[in-house]
């Protein structure tokens, strides 16, 4: 039949091919999956990045998700270290295994080797690796964990922290020579410090009071009974009665046996802001008022000390506010410090400070900065900032005051370090978690340095947001951003899931990196998404920030609901069909919507504050109280109005079907509201479920246990489709 249409043998074969070639390709296109669940499991994640002293070479850490050798079904966190020439004339190689999970690391002088912490017998301590090969060798075997590692400018001595308790201070002849006790008020009623610190009793229980004192002591030290004397006693997964403190220690890099020696001491915490470029004194972050007890400091002030230890010198501080130093110049004239009000609901504002004449010289930019570094030549400052939907890096001029921004709005620059000529930074964006970038140090020509997801994701489909906008009643701009569903067919109604951010103050956009997944997984099942900032978002400024206070719910509720109208205006989601959630304070506002609003088919609540009152006595982030609603839950003014701002207040008017989770450990919120919550609906006899997941902590849904993370994922997704059409 081909012989009559004029074709020979060999163009019939080069057609038959070219069509298997064409259908292959077609297929493979057409094969592309949508984002599973599990590929939550090949995400790998770098951060961490950093230059050598003379720029000829960068490291960086990448976070992996592996399955655990010894317990099916569970995965693991590891992270591995790798070191890459700036010069681009080798591809980076690992220079960890993948089994240590180094988690920090800083160069030496000479750019040699690194250091880093590991832990051994149960503490982290200090070791060394050398760059050109050999084994990382060990140079503390020290009492405490040592922690955040930074080597001194000549290469002489390393600086590291320590946490140590009040026990053990009490004991130590060094940190506490003169075995004094606290000048602050133990808070312990009726005992006075000799009682509380100085009793040498020996335990009895049928002894003296001072005896029993000693025995009851010993009961606590021995894990039978906890007694809470401090107002900060809830971690983040656990209560606590103990204080510890972070003190500061220098280590010999000269000597081979070298032992750590105390900088600090007494019952005070302190955090190194930077050594000097001389190596001749620290800048320090510590209290501003060591009399008064720790928990009730929210002051901080900026120091100066010797780099061999001795008396801080006080440089920067101001009654009512915190004081936070970062990194001296390269030629040691100028300091970057951030100051804000200890209490309230601000954006702290950000200085360089002169040694020699006291100068200091305003960042004018709206926003929390972070990361700032400067640069080699003492001229810019560069530092990250989240705005508008992404974590931005910008250059600011010391001379023109002038501020560049040097990356887009659509990405979100996850860690960077300059040296003299270039910009290395990691970064995520829709197309990919996450991957490393060189640039110079405008960021022109980016090149992509590492392929850490590049192969599974060749085989995904992946959906992209589409930024819109509009102006609330407040006259505030508000961005949103829609996510249409996977593969999308003409005329065909899609269902719609609004996802709120917490925080309250949290920013989400295409440069955020805690939702890249499950965004891209809820568009793979056919669900449209919408997601905003409404008022009370970071990254818009502090006028936007403070758009909330005293007002958690409503305000909020109409930007969120206003960019799902829009969306559904579009024209492609089916109104019968909407569904709702967030966590945190987002888990509060999705109680409080569906308590005033029966329009979504389903609703999940994750980790949520729902009863403020409440909130304020079981969480340990409690001054969101104070701070958002202007007192305390006893001062009838604000006792009503914390009542008329709770979603449990309108538990019987919610008829959405809801899911509730939070994790058993979860001291951030607390998880006594959601069991109110979810008995409140049973008792009313609505559709509701609740969940709790052992050891889960607030971070759960972000850096929790990983089967955890996908079961909270899948029950979520579970619950939605057993109402969708």
């Amino acid at each position: 039949m081909f012989l009559n249409l004029g074709i020979n043998l060999f163009d019939m074969k080069l057609l038959y091919f070219l069509f298997l070639f064409l259908f292959s390709f077609n297929s493979l296109a057409q094969q592309k999956g949508r984002i599973l669940v599990s590929d939550l499991y090949q995400i790998k994640t770098a951060s961490n990045i950093k230059f050598s002293p003379d720029g000829k070479w960068y490291i960086y850490s990448v976070q992996s998700i592996v399955p655990n050798d010894d317990q099916k079904s569970e995965y693991d966190y590891q992270y591995q270290w790798f070191l890459a020439p700036a010069d681009l004339s080798a591809a980076p190689r690992a220079i960890t295994n993948n089994k240590e999970n180094t988690a920090v690391a800083c160069w030496s002088a000479d750019g040699k080797q690194l250091f880093f912490t590991r832990t051994v017998k149960g503490k982290s301590q200090l070791f060394s690796l050398p760059l050109n090969g050999g084994e990382a060798k060990q140079l503390t075997d020290f009492r405490y964990a040592t922690a955040s590692p930074v080597v001194s400018p000549d290469g002489k001595i390393l600086i590291f922290s320590a946490s140590v308790s009040t026990e053990e201070l009490l004991k130590d002849s060094v940190l506490n020579a003169a075995k004094n006790a606290p000048l602050w008020n133990a808070e312990k009623p009726g005992l006075n410090a000799e009682a509380i610190y100085h009793n040498q009793a020996k335990g009895n229980a049928d002894g003296s009071l001072a005896e029993i004192r000693t025995y009851l002591q010993q009961n606590e030290k021995d894990k039978k009974a906890k007694v809470f004397n401090r107002l900060n006693f809830q971690g983040e997964a656990a209560t606590n009665p103990e204080l510890r403190y972070i003190q500061l220690f220098s280590l010999s890099l000269l000597k081979a046996d070298a032992q750590p020696v105390a900088l600090t001491g007494g019952f005070y915490s302190y955090s190194l802001a930077d050594i000097s470029p001389d190596s001749k004194y620290l800048v320090i972050n510590a209290d501003l008022n060591p009399e008064k007890h720790p928990d009730r400091s929210q002051e901080s002030a900026v120091y100066k000390m010797p780099v061999s230890g001795g008396t801080p010198e006080l440089i920067l501080s101001e009654s009512a506010y915190r004081y936070n130093a970062g990194n001296i110049s390269p030629d040691g004239k100028w300091l970057i410090y951030q100051t804000q009000p200890a209490a309230g609901v601000n954006i702290s504002r950000t200085f360089v400070y002169n040694f020699g004449n006291k100068e200091t010289i305003s960042l004018a930019m709206d926003r929390n900065l972070d990361a700032l570094t400067w640069s080699t030549d003492n001229k810019s400052v560069y530092f990250l900032a989240s705005s508008n939907g992404g974590n931005v890096v910008y250059k600011y001029n010391l001379s023109t005051k002038n501020i560049a921004r040097l990356s887009d709005f659509d990405s979100g620059i996850t860690s960077f370090d300059i040296s003299k000529s270039q910009l290395v930074y990691t970064r995520l964006t829709v197309a990919d978690p996450s991957e490393v970038y060189l640039a110079d140090l405008q960021n022109k020509n980016p090149k992509v340095i590492t392929q850490l997801n590049t192969a599974w994701l060749a085989t995904k489909q992946l959906n992209f947001p589409v930024k819109k906008t509009f102006t609330n009643e407040l006259g505030m701009e508000v961005e949103y951003w829609v996510m249409k569903p996977a593969a999308m067919e003409a005329g065909k109604k899609y269902p719609v899931m609004l996802e709120i951010h917490g925080g309250p103050s949290a920013m989400w956009g295409p440069g955020e990196a805690s939702m890249w997944h499950e965004f891209q997984y809820y568009t793979g099942m056919g669900y449209g998404l919408v997601y905003s900032n409404p008022r009370g978002s970071g990254g818009y400024g502090e006028t936007f920030l403070r758009g909330n206070v005293k007002d958690w719910g409503d305000g909020p509720t109409r930007d969120v609901l206003k960019a799902l109208d829009l969306t559904i205006a579009e024209g492609w989601a089916d109104t019968t069909q909407q569904f709702i959630t967030g966590g945190s304070y987002a888990g509060y506002l999705t109680a409080w919507i569906v308590g005033h609003t029966n329009r979504f088919k389903a609703a999940c609540a994750q980790r949520g504050v729902y009863e403020l009152s409440t909130f304020f006595g079981e969480g340990n982030a409690w001054r969101l109280v104070p701070n958002y609603f202007g007192g305390y839950p006893w001062e009838s003014n604000v006792a009503d109005l914390l009542k008329a701002q709770s979603p449990f207040t309108y538990v019987d008017k919610i008829h959405t079907p809801l899911i509730i989770f939070h994790g058993e450990n979860d001291l951030r919120t607390g998880v006594i509201q959601s069991e109110m919550m979810y008995k409140a609906l049973k008792v009313l006899g609505r559709d509701v479920e609740y969940v709790r997941h052992p050891g889960g902590t607030h971070e759960l849904t972000r850096s929790g246990n990983n089967r955890q993370r996908v079961d909270q994922m899948l029950r979520t997704m579970e619950f939605f489709e057993r109402y969708k059409k």
